[in-house]
């Protein structure tokens, strides 16, 4: 019998400690208040790394990963779902 693996997916889904989340304001500064699916609201930045890779507005899906110190008040915003990818998480069931 062979081992069971992970299932693989196209699309970036949460490993470890990420967390989906909708971002519900922005602050400037590359920081945002997010709605996480874990039930926190965190204030997330967008990493000097990744400024310039994409943008977030209200309402997108992004996936947080949450920092090591205030682990349930900050994090960052490691990925940016578009909306055809929300769609396809969404007949998955991955997403409500």
């Amino acid at each position: 019998m062979q081992p069971q693996q992970e299932p693989f997916f196209r699309i970036r889904t949460p490993r470890g400690r990420e967390v989906f989340g909708q971002v519900e304001e922005v602050l400037g500064g590359s920081r945002f208040r997010v709605n996480c699916k874990d039930g926190k609201l965190r204030i997330c930045k967008i990493p000097g790394k990744s400024k310039r890779d994409f943008w977030v507005n209200i309402g997108d899906l992004v996936l947080i990963e949450p920092w090591e110190i205030e682990p349930n008040e900050k994090g960052d915003i490691i990925f940016r779902y578009t909306r055809t990818q929300v769609e396809w998480l969404r007949r998955k069931g991955i997403w409500k």
